[in-house]
């Protein structure tokens, strides 16, 4: 043995490393077992804290496509009525009425509405923010129909987010942004 093999042999059992420093194991070791198991038991409450608020800030963005899908299901049902019920305020807009009015007139299909594309202007915004949604949906067997919601998000990601559609434009161009 020679005489470095001899101080590591040494440090070890009295619980310094080669350097002369307490080893990791031996510095552990001095935190009590209730101590440790209170750290893990806090690690884990802002592990799942943290998991759900982003679960939270995430599940906003499902939240808008549901709503744009039900607008558009009773837009393709021909159901006006229905589509105004779910946009907030565009009832009492005249010119919003008639465009969800004609729309629903113009668009009406049978089958299921399949949502091809979604492109929001608010996704993943931490506080409240108002912008267009460029949707682009379809009943299987039809042409592809491209319209402009407007999107409203209030309160943040840790008072919880809510989401209202304002309005519903006329069909646009396929390739054209709102």
């Amino acid at each position: 043995m020679t005489a470095e093999t001899g101080l590591r042999q040494e440090g070890r059992e009295s619980g310094r490393s080669s350097n002369g420093r307490p080893s990791r194991a031996s510095r552990l070791s001095r935190i009590s077992r209730g101590r440790r198991i209170a750290l893990a038991v806090g690690a884990l409450i802002l592990f799942l804290a943290i998991s759900a608020l982003l679960a939270r800030f995430l599940s906003v963005e499902n939240v808008e496509r549901d709503d744009i899908l039900a607008v558009l299901q009773a837009e393709a049902a021909g159901d006006a009525k229905l589509a105004l019920v779910r946009l907030d305020g565009c009832r009492s807009t005249p010119s919003c009425a008639a465009t969800v009015r004609a729309d629903a007139q113009r668009l009406r299909r049978s089958g299921s509405v399949k949502i091809l594309s979604l492109t929001s202007s608010t996704a993943y915004s931490l506080k409240g923010a108002a912008g267009n949604t460029r949707v682009a949906w379809t009943v299987i067997g039809r042409l592809p129909i491209v319209q402009c919601v407007r999107v409203r998000r209030t309160g943040s990601f840790l008072t919880g987010a809510h989401v209202m559609l304002l309005s519903l434009s006329a069909p646009i161009a396929n390739e054209a942004d709102c």
